[in-house]
């Protein structure tokens, strides 16, 4: 339970505005606003802050938008949520004239769109691209952010906000032996554009979300294909199809009720949870509506499910072992089937891939999967792999080995950068034990670093655009209250950052998910056994989120420090 100082709706509150100090010696810096990321959430708070008549610039590492969208162009990789559910709010006309032509858009199609939107808006004039921040170092004495670029650049802000990925900085397995494979091999974040795969013995090291995609679209291009695969994932249907001129149409008539619902589900979807128990219903009444919502599409069987499926075990158990029936249905071989269900966690406990035609890959004779478990990669050889594992050790030859084995998820994109604050903070040793912030927006210690994506924010867990509308349409009427009343520093208390951050840790306690090793709680970073998970993301949903950050509004931002020009 989060427990604010009280103060009147608009006022300063109690740690409030600060005495001021003056500028009149001060050289103003480059910029009012640095928001670095140009992608989905990038793309947004550069269109509103434009709006404020801001003087704004994006620094973009890659050579154009969509972050993500831009960088990810394997094969299969495509949207989990519906595609008309992923666009813009914003703006009736954009989303009049804009036609999805699949339920779920491929990587193509989603970097197209983002490309409209920056050309519509104008907002390409505004980004640098080719621009990747290595450092942002605060200076007290000229309130001011100092940025520094790869190409050795500097420039000076007042506000620094960040929109980079969640997923943006790949994690490649250290192997021995990986500088002599003669092939090529490389992580599905750094594809090939001049790759072709067909006829060619492949790799596929990793089965989440990534992995998934990219086995499913290739087995059937490549004259053989080996998974290698450490930790099996839960995986339902996605059952993806084209979209109509008609059915375009009725959803142009219907975007009000599409926004409306994703509005008021907890995660951004059009699916909202069953309000009821597993256990209100008899077991045959269960079975149908899995049956139901797994052949539904989309995250229904994940995210539509009767409530306690993700916070009860027994409910958990019961729709796990649904879901492994329908995985020993459609892959012949009961082993590997075996192999293929999850053993360490239930189903939704961790992200749940979306898949078509997955399972049914292993029935192909070119395809065969590898259990890590038994037989780990002991080394990379110049013509493929060599596992381990006594009388199952084997040499592979392969012509391109394919990492799909994640990302320093949430906070990686913050550690590449060398973000100082007050006294010499680092930002990567103040979060060494695990991200703390107040309401995902800001972190002690680093005034005026305003964050738009990172740990503990509602976008994170949520449908993303859906979640970064909700943090920037919050975010601008915060900088304009800045602006308005002269504010030259911003920053969080840390009696707020620390009831933030137990509140975080309390309500994802509830859910299973919070028992899992996974990268929702840090542990792709490598975390002891035993070591308390981290609160990377907030599972109170998105309806609760935007009610705090309401409140906080309400109480004139009192949970932040704020210095005025006097």
């Amino acid at each position: 339970m989060l427990t604010p100082r009280k103060s009147q709706p608009g006022s300063p509150g109690e740690s409030g505005l600060q005495s001021g100090v003056k500028m009149s010696d001060r050289s103003e810096p480059d910029y009012q606003f640095v928001i670095i990321g140009a992608g989905v959430c990038g793309l947004y708070q550069l269109h509103r802050l434009l709006g404020l008549g801001a003087k704004v610039t994006v620094l973009e590492m890659n050579g154009g938008v969509g972050g993500t969208w831009f960088r990810n162009r394997y094969p299969g990789c495509r949207f989990d949520s519906e595609s008309y559910t992923y666009a813009y709010s914003f703006s009736p006309e954009l989303l009049a004239e804009w036609d999805w032509s699949e339920r779920f858009a491929a990587q193509p199609e989603t970097l197209r769109y983002l490309n409209h939107v920056a050309d519509k808006f104008g907002l390409r004039e505004h980004i640098q691209f080719d621009t990747t921040v290595v450092a942002a170092h605060w200076e007290e004495e000229h309130l001011q952010w100092r940025v520094r670029t790869d190409d050795g650049r500097e420039i000076t802000t007042r506000f620094l906000m960040t929109a980079m990925g969640l997923l943006s900085v790949p994690t490649t397995p250290r192997l021995p032996g990986l500088e002599t494979f003669g092939g090529r091999a490389f992580h599905t974040f750094d594809w090939p554009e001049d790759l072709d795969v067909s006829g060619k013995r492949v790799a596929v090291v990793g089965t989440g979300s990534t992995g998934v995609q990219v086995i499913s679209t290739i087995a059937e291009q490549v004259a053989r294909l080996t998974v290698f695969q450490l930790d099996a994932n839960w995986c339902a249907p996605l059952h993806n199809g084209p979209i109509s001129a008609e059915e375009m149409a009725q959803i142009k008539d219907s975007y009000d009720e599409i926004f409306q619902r994703c509005f008021d589900s907890p995660n951004g979807f059009i699916h909202r949870p069953d309000r009821r128990r597993s256990t209100d219903v008899t077991r045959e009444e269960r079975l149908a509506w899995w049956e139901e919502l797994y052949d539904s599409p989309g995250f229904g069987i994940w995210l539509g499910n009767f409530r306690d499926t993700l916070m009860d075990e027994t409910a958990n158990a019961e729709l796990s072992e649904f879901i492994a029936s329908k995985i020993r249905e459609r892959v012949q071989d009961p082993a590997v089937a075996e192999i293929l269900i999850p053993k360490d966690h239930g189903f939704g406990t961790k992200r749940v891939p979306l898949e078509t035609g997955y399972y049914e890959v292993y029935n192909r004779q070119n395809v065969e999967l590898v259990d890590l478990n038994v037989t780990p990669i002991q080394q990379v050889t110049p013509t493929g792999i060599r596992t381990a594992g006594g009388e199952c050790a084997r040499d592979f030859d392969f012509d391109v080995i394919v990492f799909a084995t994640g990302f320093d998820a949430v906070t990686g994109a913050f550690d590449r950068i060398d973000f100082v604050g007050e006294n010499g903070v680092r930002l990567r040793d103040k979060w060494a034990d695990g991200p703390d912030t107040y309401l995902g927006v800001q972190t002690t210690a680093f005034p005026n670093l305003l964050t738009l994506v990172g740990p503990q924010s509602g976008s994170v867990a949520a449908n993303f655009p859906r979640g970064i509308e909700d943090i920037v349409n919050w975010m601008i009427v915060f900088v304009s209250y800045l602006l308005e009343h002269d504010i030259v520093r911003v920053a969080a208390t840390r009696e707020a950052e620390l009831a933030w951050l137990d509140h975080v840790m309390e309500i994802n306690d509830r859910v299973l998910m919070s028992k899992v090793k996974s990268w929702f709680n840090g542990h792709n970073r490598n975390l002891d056994r035993d070591e308390r998970p981290r609160a990377m993301i907030y599972t109170g949903g998105a309806v609760r989120y935007r009610r705090l950050l309401a409140e906080e509004a309400a109480r004139g931002y009192s949970s932040f420090a704020m210095t005025r020009v006097s």
